[in-house]
């Protein structure tokens, strides 16, 4: 487990994803190490899918003592933000560890609820108020199975798979397939309002996040060929 801290009271931390096999590394593969966003808001400590290290690990201990210490120190209660149904990974362990202290609470998209084995407390959508004053768009409309979330206390855009961070500040369109008529008429209209906003950083599940100038490399990610195994 790494972990990084962007701001104060903004941290990035990863873990290895769980389903991830050696043949989804190497050149023009996925990281094993997947990211996952903390963020100490006013009214809540806020988790962008969150994955804890694997049980009994060092890593894991020292993820929950953490974790714990933060949640305790604050006195708030914790929201999960899921972008989509496949990041649900740790998100029933968060909400049973912290709902019968501070409270807790899991947010997912509609379009995704149908294909999760955890059950939310609550459904994200463009009109929804989140907690943290956080945003929700949805890569594809409204009701899309995917939403990224912006941060506007930080100028941060979170992306589950719908980007993929190559480094040195380039992003790519995730898992699209470029000649669809759907990356075409629902998803690339669904994104570029994004761009209005004063975006600082975008930071990604997959690959590394872009630190400076994010709403500038989201616009080249918008025009170039998505990414590619």
């Amino acid at each position: 487990m790494d972990v990084s801290p962007i701001r104060p009271g903004l941290w990035r931390w990863t873990a290895p994803h769980p389903d991830w096999t050696p043949k989804e590394g190497g050149p023009g593969g996925w990281e094993r190490e997947v990211g996952c966003l903390y963020y100490e808001a006013p009214d809540a400590v806020v988790l962008f899918d969150p994955l804890a290290p694997p049980d009994g690990t060092p890593d894991a201990e020292r993820f929950w003592r953490a974790l714990d210490d933060d949640v305790n120190r604050l006195g708030r209660p914790v929201a999960v933000l899921l972008t989509v149904h496949c990041h649900e990974r740790s998100a029933q362990a968060v909400y049973d560890r912290y709902r019968e202290g501070p409270g807790a609470s899991i947010w997912l998209p509609e379009g995704s609820k149908s294909q999760v084995e955890v059950i939310p407390t609550d459904t994200v959508g463009p009109e929804a108020p989140l907690p943290g004053d956080v945003r929700a768009y949805g890569s594809g409309g409204p009701d899309a199975e995917e939403f990224l979330y912006y941060v506007p206390a930080h100028r941060a855009l979170f992306a589950g798979d719908v980007l993929v961070g190559e480094g040195d500040g380039r992003l790519r369109l995730g898992w699209v397939d470029d000649d669809s008529a759907w990356k075409r008429d629902r998803l690339l209209p669904s994104l570029r309002p994004l761009l209005d906003l004063p975006i600082e950083m975008v930071l990604v599940s997959h690959g590394r996040s872009t630190l400076e100038g994010g709403r500038d490399a989201l616009a080249r990610a918008l025009e170039e060929p998505a990414w590619r195994r």
